[in-house]
C-alpha cells in the first residue's frame, strides 16, 4: 500500500524574500528601460566650463605670484640680517679681545684684580650687576663693557628678527606649494574637458578664436586713439612686441608671460618698476574710468582684480589671457569678467 505524504509548502519567510527580490529586479529593469543614455556635453558647455576653470586657475596664479614675491623678499631680508649678525659677532669678538689685552696689561703691571676678572666673563651684564661701584673700573673699561652690552643686545634683536622671518618664510613656502597645486589641478581638469571634444570641434573653437583675434587687431589699427607717448607709450610698444608669446602661469618673460607678468615686464622696459601682482598693480597710479583711458594705461577686470592688461585703444586690450593662449589683442567686452577701472602709472 503506497504511502501518501503531504507536499512540503515553502516557508512564509522564503516566499517573502523571493517576492521582494523579484520586485527589485523588476524595478531595476523598468528603470534601465527608461533611463536616458549619458550625454556628452556640447561644445558650448565644454567651453563655458573650461573658461570658468581657467578663470579660477588665474585667480590662484595671482595668489601664487604674491606668495612667490613675498618669499623672494623674505629671503633677501633674511640674508641681509644674517650678514649683519655675522659682522656684529666679529665686532663683539674684537671688543672682547680688547678687554683681554687690557687685562694682560694689568697682569704685567701687578696682577688682575677681581673686578677685571668679572668683566672678562662671558656675560658683561652680570658683571655690571655684581660690581658694587663703577669707580672700581677705569673709564676705558666702562666704555668697553658698555659697547659689548650694546652689541650683544643688538645681535639678540637681529637674531630674534631673523628667526621670525624664517618662520614666515616657511609658512609662505607652504602657501606657495598649495597655490601651485591648485593651479595645476584646475588646468588638468580643464584639459580633461577639452579632451572630450572631437578634432573637428577643437578646430571650430580655434577658428572662432582666430576670427575674434583678427577683429580685435583690426579695431586697434582702425582706432583713432592708438598713439601713445611717454612711459605708457614705451610700455605699450614693448608689450606689442611680445604678441604671439604663450601664456604660462607665473612667467614674467621674455619667452612667456602670465597677465601681470606681461604688464610688469612691459613697464620695466620703459624704465618703470611696478609690483608683480595685478592686485598690487592696481595701486600704482591714478584710477580711471573707461572713458578716461589712454593707450598704455593698465586695465583691471573681475571683482578681485585678478586680471590685468594694457589698454590698446578703441575698446581693446593687449594682454596675456590664460593657459592655452598667447599674448594678443582682445575686446574689453569679451574678457569674461567685468571691467573695474584703469590705472595710469
Amino acid at each position: 500500500m503506497a504511502s501518501h505524504r503531504r507536499t512540503k509548502q515553502p516557508s512564509r519567510t522564503r516566499v517573502t524574500v523571493l517576492t521582494t527580490a523579484a520586485a527589485a529586479v523588476a524595478a531595476l529593469s523598468a528603470n534601465a528601460a527608461h533611463a536616458a543614455p549619458s550625454e556628452k556635453p556640447g561644445t558650448d558647455e565644454v567651453k563655458a566650463r573650461v573658461d570658468k576653470l581657467y578663470e579660477q586657475a588665474e585667480q590662484a596664479t595671482e595668489k601664487y605670484n604674491g606668495a612667490k614675491e613675498k618669499q623672494q623678499k623674505l629671503q633677501k631680508e633674511i640674508s641681509t640680517i644674517q650678514d649683519s649678525v655675522a659682522r656684529g659677532q666679529q665686532e663683539l669678538n674684537t671688543l672682547r679681545d680688547g678687554l683681554g689685552s687690557l687685562a694682560t696689561a694689568q697682569y704685567r703691571s701687578g696682577g688682575i684684580d677681581s673686578s677685571v676678572q668679572l668683566f672678562l666673563s662671558s656675560d658683561p651684564d652680570d658683571f655690571l650687576e655684581k660690581a658694587s661701584t663703577l669707580d672700581q673700573l677705569s673709564s676705558q673699561q666702562v666704555g668697553a663693557l658698555k659697547k659689548i652690552q650694546e652689541k650683544q643686545r643688538e645681535l639678540g634683536q637681529e637674531r630674534a628678527e631673523a628667526t621670525e622671518k624664517l618662520e614666515d618664510l616657511a609658512a609662505t613656502r607652504t602657501e606657495l606649494g598649495k597655490k601651485k597645486k591648485e593651479v595645476q589641478g584646475k588646468l588638468a581638469e580643464a584639459q580633461k574637458l577639452l579632451n572630450t571634444l572631437t578634432a573637428k570641434e577643437k578646430a571650430a573653437l580655434t577658428a572662432e578664436q582666430q576670427r575674434a583675434d583678427r577683429s580685435s587687431a583690426a579695431r586697434v589699427d582702425l582706432g583713432n586713439d592708438t598713439s601713445a607717448s611717454g612711459r605708457a607709450g614705451a610700455a605699450f610698444s614693448a608689450a606689442r612686441s611680445q604678441i604671439g608669446k604663450p601664456y604660462v602661469y607665473g612667467a614674467t618673460g621674455p619667452s612667456s608671460y602670465d597677465c601681470s607678468g606681461l604688464t610688469s615686464w612691459a613697464y620695466a622696459q620703459a624704465g618703470v618698476s611696478i609690483p608683480r601682482t595685478s592686485e598690487a598693480q592696481a595701486n600704482t597710479g591714478t584710477r580711471l574710468t573707461r572713458s578716461q583711458l589712454q593707450v598704455g594705461d593698465l586695465v583691471f577686470f573681475f571683482n578681485d582684480l585678478h586680471h590685468v592688461g594694457l589698454y590698446a585703444g578703441n575698446g581693446q586690450v593687449l594682454h596675456a589671457p590664460r593657459t592655452g593662449t598667447v599674448v594678443r589683442y582682445e575686446s574689453m567686452d569679451t574678457i569674461g569678467g567685468p571691467f573695474m577701472f584703469g590705472v595710469r602709472v
